[in-house]
């Protein structure tokens, strides 16, 4: 069954080229022009992932991200971001509110199809560093349902995006391991995907911040120089 893709940016030149690719790609294409109409069209039929421009009038993408993951029905819809401007402080913004990814504009519609396909496999799929067969992951008072995208700590569920759950499911699943974010990155999308440090930094960030929440407060390790290794999970 062909995914739903929701673009939504006030420019509807992008939203027609965007809906072409998408469409040439096998995927369907609905459109909004502004975060207020995107909000009324996902509560009418949930789409399954959102192309969300951040610059937009009456409620920009920010926001409507912001919303979103405030409500538990739509907590881990994936995000894809478009970003207008140089600065890459939007673009960190969003991956902290709860982006998946995100693409600076001006951009390839070829690129944009692609990193859609590779969040949606992200979502569909069990990461490749855990054992294919373990619906669970277990490490301290952290469980990960790895079947139903379900993260507990001490039986409180934790809600978390696609990405966070995989990178959480990537050090959790060899916890002794320090791991470098180029091999972060390799594990939650392929060798060779153009993602910036500062993102993995961001989502790690995000998991902290949501687990302290819970009451853990040593999710996850820093090692100056190198990279991340899950905590104690005490």
């Amino acid at each position: 069954m062909s995914h739903t893709i929701l673009v939504i940016d006030d420019d509807p030149h992008i939203r027609e080229m965007l809906s072409f690719a998408l469409a040439k790609s096998g995927l369907r294409a609905l459109e909004a022009e502004d975060g207020e109409a995107a909000l009324a069209a996902i509560e009418r039929a949930p789409p399954d992932l959102l192309v969300l421009d951040i610059n937009m009038p009456r409620m920009d993408g920010l926001e409507l991200c912001r919303r979103l993951r405030s409500d538990l029905r739509y907590a881990a819809l994936p995000i894809l971001f478009l970003s207008s401007r140089a600065d890459e402080v939007d673009r960190i913004v969003g991956i902290e509110l709860g982006g998946d990814d995100y693409v600076v504009k001006p951009f390839s519609p070829r690129e944009v199809v692609a990193r859609v396909g590779a969040i949606l496999k992200r979502v569909k799929s069990i990461p490749t560093t855990s054992p294919a067969a373990t619906a669970l992951l277990a490490h301290g008072l952290l469980r990960m349902d790895m079947e139903a995208w379900e993260a507990r700590f001490d039986g409180r569920i934790v809600e978390t995006t696609a990405t966070e759950f995989r990178l959480l499911a990537l050090l959790v699943s060899a916890p002794q391991r320090i791991h470098t974010r180029d091999t972060i990155i390799d594990g939650l999308h392929g060798p060779g995907f153009a993602v910036t440090d500062r993102t993995i930094d961001s989502h790690v960030r995000n998991l902290r911040a949501k687990f302290a929440a819970a009451g853990c407060a040593d999710l996850i390790e820093t090692r100056a120089g190198i990279g991340y290794r899950i905590g104690s999970c005490r």
